[in-house]
């Protein structure tokens, strides 16, 4: 900008000088035209480069007061001197330049804004990775190192802390493998393959997978009845994700009662439901719940195995379809959980 400025004021000395020597070269012919004495003509030629230096040193001092005022704006700017863009204030001449400059602060503070909370993003972060990782790694520890002070010799004890270690590893490989989809999902690297197939026979599949889950706390999981000749739209490998932590995590919070999966049309799309009796979400904890490693009860949800990570993927990969994963909840009375895809 300031270059643009320099050429600029480099551009008018040279009109300005083109301009005096045609004016010197026309009154020298006018001379011998119309018999000006030569008096009359250094008359002329003063008057006139009189002038013309009094305007190239007007442009001149206007153009250094200009310059001038850009440097020390791009200097406040370089030492965060404006709180906001409308702090930039520049001469009349410049509000193109005003304008521009305005932008431009917008810009990077936003970006840098941007930057500061990735910042924070990663570091807490890294600090919920560790302390999920800490805590099943420290309790495996504790159990072999009980079980290898003697406590492997004991029949009543031996078999149960094994099995808890082994829980243990199983919440480990859960969290290691969510982290790695959490990772690609992010980072754009998760390929996403979209065709259609049929809505019955994938929900059909996906519910006689995770049954004997639910049959173990006798509870009915069922597919509500819908039309069985419904194609959708999607990546089935990353769907059938979503639906396994959505009912996974239905059965979890439920004790007693059932959880239904279904699929309502409407239009174009159809809404692709979770619905379960169990304890429900608070109001307060709806909004967050899909945040990394957010758990509304944390010590139950490690205990079952949950990483926290299984409603953040969810959110991932509805989204990358392009949707919104939606809830609905009361506690005490169930939840429910719908996003759309299309048909």
């Amino acid at each position: 900008m300031i270059n643009d400025l320099k050429l600029n004021l480099k551009s008018g000395l040279l009109f300005l000088s083109s301009k005096l020597i045609v004016s010197l070269i026309l009154l020298i012919l006018s001379s011998f035209l119309f018999q000006f004495s030569l008096i009359q003509v250094i008359i002329f030629c003063g008057v006139l480069i009189l002038t013309d230096i009094v305007i190239l040193s007007l442009i001149g001092q206007k153009r250094r007061s200009e310059l001038d005022s850009i440097k020390k704006i791009i200097e406040n700017i370089r030492i965060n001197s404006f709180k906001s863009a409308d702090d930039i204030k520049m001469e009349s001449s410049l509000l193109d330049l005003e304008q521009e400059v305005k932008s431009m602060f917008l810009k990077t503070n936003n970006a840098i804004t941007h930057l500061k909370k990735l910042e924070q993003y990663r570091t807490e972060f890294l600090g919920n990775v560790s302390h999920e990782l800490r805590t099943p790694i420290f309790a495996i520890q504790g159990y072999i190192e009980t079980l290898l002070e003697g406590a492997l010799n004991d029949d009543k004890v031996n078999k149960v802390f094994l099995q808890k270690a082994n829980n243990h590893t199983l919440y480990l490989n859960n969290l290691v493998n969510d982290l790695i989809d959490i990772s690609m999902i992010e980072s754009g690297k998760m390929q996403m393959s979209f065709r259609y197939f049929n809505a019955h026979e994938f929900l059909d599949g996906v519910i006689f997978e995770l049954r004997q889950h639910a049959v173990k706390k006798n509870l009915e999981l069922n597919l509500i009845p819908f039309e069985n000749t419904i194609q959708i739209f999607g990546d089935r490998q990353r769907l059938r994700q979503v639906m396994n932590n959505l009912i996974m995590n239905a059965i979890k919070y439920t004790e007693s009662g059932s959880v239904e999966v279904g699929v309502i049309q409407k239009g174009k799309y159809v809404k692709v439901f979770v619905r379960d009796t169990g304890i429900g979400i608070a109001e307060n904890d709806i909004n967050r719940i899909f945040e990394r490693f957010y758990r509304v009860d944390r010590d139950r949800s490690r205990e079952m195995g949950g990483s926290g990570l299984g409603l953040a993927i969810v959110k991932h990969i509805v989204e990358a379809h392009g949707s919104k994963v939606e809830v609905s909840s009361q506690l005490k009375k169930g939840s429910e959980f719908y996003f759309s895809l299309k048909i």
